[in-house]
């Protein structure tokens, strides 16, 4: 098996660890607290650190090794886990059912700290496709990467609705703290050839910095280049959304193991998406498929909580999910082309962190907003009266309407994109740029 094909297996199995614990923490903390308030603050929670740390990683990215950088990321993940467990363990029990309680959100704190410490593999992963990949296969390299991200999604879901459900945080954190382990035994085996030139002795080294003032000149270099991470950065904007209350509107028409059962079904969507992209690559348009992309899935973002059906929500997410990683890999393979490879992890760190930088802000909002304006209208409100006939009544359909205003926006955002200058510039330099050759 090629060390590529390894590290796809050995993040299949980190990313499943992490989200597995990421995705249990939010259902357990809505069925012991019944606060979609706590919901929105884990997810504000989980992407103020994604926006802090991600320029960071990425600079430890390019800094050291790369696989250096991931087994230290699985060393960190370890200790976060193993401390929460601690608390978890000597916390009294009742402090997990008062959404304001302390115990709880140093638990929360705890237990996402470990997961971020994953992210530096989300960036390290698409650094190493360059290196790794010949130019012409790395849309098709990315579609595997986008797959392999389906399987995880599936698996979290089936194993974080039924380890909830059967052992609570319990279960959770002891299996995280064991795959971690195996993660981090693996991939110390794997051999990668990264192409890193012998230091020259008489050449000063550059010096091991964060360096945003050069990232940023980097990116300003290439002609519509951040316009792309600001497009990226709105369907974050939205995707926050999502984030925060998609598990609270599921579990409004579930139960837990259904609901983790049928996230576990729909993330087939990925799997089958990364397999066509591995068969057919994106083609020689990657910008215009993004955009495509998007303006189908907020398009069915605007009618998949129209009514309050558990088989139109599975529909929609199926879509959504079918059509995420063309998105991703579009991105990516941009990315890949135009920007030097000795400088990609601080651009993809980058981009992560001001991608994210709107979703916190969403998060945090949109978890109040729900409870105490968008439930309130659809429930007793002027909502419940205009509409309530036939798009329902209820805190459910609170959440609902939520998604469709999101969905409007996003079909409206996109429709701007794709007739911006910017989009064809970038498009441009894609189409007649040449592969950047790695720094000697």
């Amino acid at each position: 098996m090629s060390p590529f094909h390894q590290i796809l297996g050995n993040n299949l199995v980190a990313n499943v660890t992490n989200f597995t614990v990421w995705f249990a923490l939010t259902f357990w903390v809505y069925l012991e607290t019944h606060s979609v308030f706590a919901t929105g603050m884990i997810a504000g929670i989980y992407l103020v650190f994604t926006a802090a740390f991600g320029i960071w990683f990425g600079s430890i990215v390019d800094h050291n090794s790369k696989k250096l950088a991931m087994l230290g990321s699985s060393v960190v993940s370890g200790i976060f886990y193993a401390l929460a467990l601690a608390v978890l363990l000597l916390a009294p029990p009742e402090s997990f059912t008062n959404p304001y309680n302390a115990f709880l959100w140093f638990f929360v704190f705890l237990v996402m700290l470990g997961v971020i410490a994953g992210n530096i593999r989300s960036i390290a992963l698409p650094t190493l496709v360059t290196v790794l990949i010949p130019e012409d296969r790395r849309d098709k390299a990315n579609g595997l990467v986008g797959m392999v991200s389906g399987i995880g999604f599936l698996t979290t879901s089936v194993l974080s609705g039924f380890l909830v459900a059967f052992g609570g945080m319990l279960a959770v954190m002891l299996l995280a703290l064991v795959c971690t382990g195996l993660a981090f035994l693996h991939l110390s085996l794997v051999t990668i050839d990264e192409g890193r030139a012998a230091p020259d002795p008489e050449t000063p080294a550059e010096p091991k910095r964060v360096d945003l003032k050069g990232t940023i000149k980097v990116i300003a270099g290439v002609p519509g280049l951040f316009a792309l991470i600001l497009f990226a950065t709105f369907n974050n904007f939205l995707g926050g959304i999502f984030m925060a209350l998609l598990d609270a509107y599921g579990l409004s028409l579930v139960s837990v193991e259904i609901w983790g059962l049928l996230f576990g079904v729909l993330s087939t969507a990925f799997i089958i998406s990364g397999l066509i992209i591995a068969k057919t690559g994106l083609g020689k348009k990657p910008l215009r498929t993004l955009l495509l992309v998007n303006l189908v899935s907020w398009s069915v973002c605007c009618v998949f909580t129209a009514q309050s059906s558990i088989w139109l929500l599975a529909g929609g997410m199926f879509v959504w999910m079918l059509l995420g990683p063309y998105a991703e890999a579009a991105e990516h393979t941009t990315l890949q082309k135009v920007v030097p490879p000795e400088r990609q992890g601080r651009v993809f760190g980058f981009a992560q962190s001001v991608e994210q930088a709107a979703s916190p802000l969403t998060a945090f909002l949109i978890g109040p907003l729900a409870e105490f304006v968008f439930i309130p209208f659809m429930t007793v409100g002027l909502g419940a009266e205009l509409i309530g006939g036939w798009f329902g009544t209820g805190p459910a359909r609170g959440i609902a309407l939520v998604f469709t205003l999101a969905g409007i926006l996003g079909v409206v955002i996109t429709l701007l994109a794709f007739r911006s200058k910017y989009y064809r510039q970038l498009s441009a330099t894609y189409a007649g740029g040449p592969d950047p050759a790695p720094a000697q």
